[in-house]
């Protein structure tokens, strides 16, 4: 958008202010009526319209270009010009976009003025919307481990192309994240990521909030899907999504228009479309609350987000990248993570996955002592040995004979022990102290087997699962 376009019907205005902005710098594009206007506006939006009200012998006059120009390209200023200047069109003008009016005869002042300061006005605008587009472009993927390998190698697939992905995985396990790692890594990284909450959104309120609405007091205002214009819409959690505005939702996908509440134009997006849900949405089906339909047409592109538990491999190097992201953005210590530590969250449960694992960090470094490296005994749940460096039996173990007891130990422990391995049998026979033949033996006798799960391989006890199973001598 590198030039000013004039539209007016009387040759000599729009010379007129053509050959004055051309003395100041600027490019000029000129139009007589509607046609010749929308025409240049197809071939190549403005970076500024200066529009005259009254077109004579054209189909539409300047409220009617206006509104269509502010919905196909929403960031155009344009300046209305009128020689029948009147409170009420300049409000109307105003209600429908315009940035400011201006009464003919003009003093060419006032016009470069007015003209500066949208240019100005929008050049702030690109701005600001492009700082906001960098922060999205920062988050980061951070791991090394086999499921997070397969998900990363995903992701970049599907950054090449325009199509749907559906998103699943539980509550905190990063599926937005992966949403803004796709649009990052795409053609459309420059333009818009826009993301819905649609388990936040009152649900009577959901398509004023996507579509928009018009209205004679307030004007256009501007939806998400508008919003997101050349960009990404990322729907949080569709499975939350009511059933109407389902509807409504695959006629987008199908069309790339709508029509904003209270409004009668179309408005026409280019869209790509990411999905995200913690639940069975074929469940959803059956039981009546989520539309086929709609599911065929986000679920082009299935990708699994894995739970942290999944990936336990990883939790050190997130751990501490949390600690260096809260020590810059909120000014908390940099410490490190003990050896002890690192292992004690590597096998703590994690229902809300790495969200979760975030908060205990933040929460450590808020709460702790000092500097120094963070010790097992500061992490939420680790009550630490007893007195004199002893350990507290609790629960069952307690009342079962040694032999029994010493069985459920091991079993127990070298199940945390291989899942926090990632199913890698040498890294934990290593840990252990045992040599790998040795350590198979044991994990046979207790009844020990792997099983492969989101590219991983995970240690469950024999009976505990469904999936096909993996030999323990398998290679790492």
């Amino acid at each position: 958008m590198s030039s000013i376009l004039i539209v007016d019907d009387e040759r000599d205005i729009r010379e007129l202010i053509g050959d004055i902005l051309r003395d100041e710098g600027f490019q000029i594009r000129l139009a007589a009526n509607s046609d010749e206007c929308m025409a240049a506006v197809n071939a190549e939006p403005p970076a500024l319209m200066i529009l005259d009200i009254w077109l004579k012998d054209s189909r539409m006059d300047g409220i009617d270009i206006l509104k269509r120009t502010k919905r196909d390209n929403p960031d155009v200023p344009v300046v209305i010009i009128s020689g029948h200047g009147n409170i009420e069109i300049a409000v109307a003008a105003i209600k429908q976009g315009a940035y400011d009016f201006i009464e003919k005869p003009f003093n060419i002042d006032q016009l470069m003025v007015v003209v500066q300061r949208a240019m100005e006005t929008a050049r702030l605008r690109r701005e600001n919307s492009e700082l906001r587009r960098r922060d999205v472009s920062a988050a980061e993927m951070l791991g090394g481990s086999t499921a997070y390998r397969l998900l990363k190698s995903q992701l970049e697939k599907v950054t090449k192309s325009n199509g749907r992905v559906m998103l699943s995985g539980p509550a905190g396990a990063g599926k937005e994240l992966a949403a803004r790692f796709i649009h990052a890594n795409s053609g459309r990284s420059g333009a818009p990521f826009v993301s819905v909450s649609s388990a936040t959104v009152e649900p009577d309120r959901m398509e004023e909030v996507l579509f928009g609405r018009e209205t004679a007091e307030r004007g256009i205002e501007q939806g998400l899907l508008e919003q997101a214009h050349g960009g990404i819409v990322y729907f949080d959690e569709v499975a939350d999504m009511p059933l109407g505005t389902q509807s409504k939702i695959l006629r987008v996908l199908t069309e790339q228009q709508f029509t904003r509440q209270g409004g009668t134009d179309k408005v026409r997006v280019d869209l790509r479309v990411i999905s995200s849900t913690t639940r069975d949405l074929r469940t959803e089906i059956a039981a009546g609350r989520f539309r086929q339909e709609l599911y065929d047409r986000l679920n082009v592109v299935p990708i699994e987000v894995p739970a942290l538990a999944d990936r336990r491999e990883d939790i050190p190097m997130l751990a501490r990248h949390f600690i260096e992201m809260f020590h810059r953005s909120q000014g908390l210590p940099l410490r490190s993570l003990t050896s002890e530590a690192e292992a004690m969250l590597q096998t703590m449960p994690w229902p809300g996955n790495v969200r979760q694992l975030r908060n205990v960090i933040e929460r450590v470094l808020i709460l702790g002592d000092g500097s120094g490296p963070i010790e097992a005994r500061e992490l939420p749940g680790n009550d630490g040995p007893g007195e004199e460096g002893r350990l507290i039996l609790g629960g069952a173990l307690a009342t079962l004979p040694l032999r029994e007891a010493r069985e459920l130990f091991e079993r127990e422990y070298l199940l945390t022990q291989i899942n926090r391995f990632g199913g890698n049998i040498s890294r934990t026979a290593a840990f252990v102290g045992m040599e790998r033949s040795a350590l198979h033996r044991k994990l046979k006798s207790l009844g020990v087997v792997t099983t492969a799960k989101g590219g991983s391989r995970l240690a469950r006890i024999e009976d505990d699962f469904e999936d096909e199973e993996e030999p323990l001598g398998a290679p790492d």
